[in-house]
């Protein structure tokens, strides 16, 4: 029996970016299991509905039923709710994906399949960059500070994120709160999502060709972003996990981690100055990541708002 499937996008301002991520949904395959009923839903977090020509120029032939609203009130886990609110009460799986991406033609047969096969509650996939800068820089590249993990398929995580997952949507017809209007400003409401949903006891795994490509502007290219991304991320990883883990031994295992992070990358600061900007970029993010842990570790996210933008 056929699934039915709800994409969620949450858009603000991206009108190429949302464009191009509609043009490739249009373009999904599915060649090994039964074609889902997919509804694609956007959420326009432009009060003034810049994002309505888009989706009614498309509308006339996209083969999914495509269904647009505008989410007024300023936020990310704003959009993100109201996207989830437009989808059928009926649907058996909600899909994450951001309006700076596109994915391949299998992408959402290969979550379905990895689904199915394991049973999984959520599915999540490899982001894989697209960088706008020409030339790329040689040290971003040489670093793969953009690339995603390599893991098997079917590995358990206990972490997954709204650039590319599925959802069993029971899970979240079960949450008071999906994404919490804390982080609507900050970023990391996925991440409070998700550990939310592996405490409850969801089963997260990985699939390997479940491939998503991302849209990487030049200001991610630069060394200033990177770290504060860094910093951020972690701090945020770190402030969440002490939340949902508030044991002596969790505290521990962050501190351990913050503190190890941090030494590493202090005793590689001065040979990667021999080394080339990709290793120095490494030694400071080792350094970022290693405070960031230990400011989660203290109660703070320190300072950045989270944004890709």
């Amino acid at each position: 029996m056929a699934s039915s499937v709800s994409i969620c996008i949450a858009t603000y301002k991206r009108p190429s970016g949302l464009r191009k991520l509609l043009t490739h949904l249009n373009k999904l395959e599915f060649q090994h299991i039964p074609p889902p009923t997919v509804d694609v839903m956007v959420a326009d977090n432009d009060a003034a509905g810049s994002a309505r020509n888009i989706c009614d120029t498309i509308r006339p032939n996209f083969k999914w039923n495509l269904v647009y609203d505008v989410e007024p009130q300023q936020g990310v886990t704003f959009a993100r709710n109201h996207s989830v609110a437009m989808a059928s009460p009926n649907t058996d799986f909600i899909v994450f994906i951001d309006d700076d991406e596109f994915p391949s033609p299998q992408w959402l047969e290969q979550l379905l399949t990895v689904q199915q096969s394991l049973q999984a509650d959520v599915v999540t996939g490899p982001v894989i960059p697209q960088f706008e800068s020409d030339p790329t820089p040689p040290w971003i590249i040489k670093g793969g500070f953009f690339d995603p993990p390599q893991r098997v398929t079917g590995q358990i995580l206990h972490i997954a994120y709204t650039h590319n997952s599925l959802i069993r949507a029971s899970l979240l017809r079960n949450l008071d709160v999906l994404f919490d209007s804390t982080f609507a400003f900050r970023g990391s409401e996925d991440v409070h999502l998700f550990m939310r949903l592996f405490q409850q006891g969801a089963k997260i795994v990985w699939a390997q060709d479940a491939t998503v490509y991302e849209s990487i502007p030049i200001k991610r290219t630069q060394l200033k972003w990177l770290l504060e991304r860094n910093f951020y991320g972690w701090s945020s990883h770190s402030l969440l996990e002490s939340q949902f883990s508030p044991y002596l031994h969790s505290k521990a295992l962050r501190l351990t981690k913050g503190t190890t992070l941090l030494t590493i990358g202090l005793c590689t600061t001065l040979p990667s100055l021999f080394l080339g900007k990709h290793a120095f970029a490494k030694a400071l993010i080792f350094i970022s990541r290693g405070l960031g842990t230990l400011s989660g570790l203290l109660g703070s996210q320190g300072g950045w708002d989270g944004s890709k933008r």
